[in-house]
């Protein structure tokens, strides 16, 4: 238990250190709260899935010594080509807001000034793509977190249980923010301004991925 404690102490310490940073996978979380929906749904996904890659890390790759250079490349190409994508439809909701914001923007109706409910299946496939798509996901939970277990030897468990737990208080923590935040922005401006910062954060994360591949 006395060699636990820290191992479980730095696991957590590391993986806020890594999380924490504004990437894809928590824009996604603080736009599904400023959407007011799905939103809990979405941490919890997040959440999950981060402890399933850190699952893998430590119980797994860190075995085998880290993803090969070719699974490497194709998940960083992959998650280039995904935030491209989301990047385009972020901007285009900037430039042209859906008809119903539109309108009720037109009228004054503030509380009308939000955008199309999306489904359930649709909340959990986009928090999954934000997750397991997204290669600094990989790189931080899986390899990382997993490599550094490592040097903690039968603690390593321990630290991967650290590292978990610092990734479900983050979520929660920023899934609480988000809440609060969505509750007081509701206007048209706010929804473009966030779309056009998520399209050039998508970009700009797209456009180093595939820098990094040279």
């Amino acid at each position: 238990m006395t060699a636990s404690a820290p191992a479980f102490t730095a696991g957590m310490v590391m993986s806020l250190s890594l999380i924490v940073a504004l990437g894809p996978q928590n824009a996604h979380i603080l736009r599904m709260g400023l959407r007011r929906q799905h939103l809990w749904l979405t941490v919890a996904v997040c959440a999950l899935a981060d402890v399933a890659l850190i699952g893998l890390g430590v119980l797994g790759l860190a075995q085998l010594g880290g993803l090969s250079d070719k699974l490497q490349g194709a998940l960083v190409g992959a998650g280039a080509l995904f935030l491209a994508v989301y990047g385009w439809h972020a901007l285009r909701r900037a430039l042209h807001p859906p008809g119903a914001l539109a309108a009720a923007a037109a009228s004054g109706d503030a509380a009308a000034q939000q955008p199309p409910v999306r489904g359930l299946r649709s909340a959990v496939l986009d928090a999954l793509a934000f997750s397991w798509l997204n290669p600094h996901a990989w790189l931080d939970t899986a390899v990382l977190i997993g490599s550094a277990s490592l040097a903690y030897g039968q603690a390593g468990r321990a630290f991967g249980l650290g590292a978990a737990a610092g990734s479900v208080v983050w979520f929660l923590t920023l899934g609480a923010a988000a809440f609060w935040l969505g509750r007081r922005l509701t206007s048209l401006h706010v929804w473009r301004v966030l779309d056009a910062l998520v399209a050039l954060m998508m970009w700009g994360s797209a456009v180093w991925l595939v820098a990094g591949l040279a």
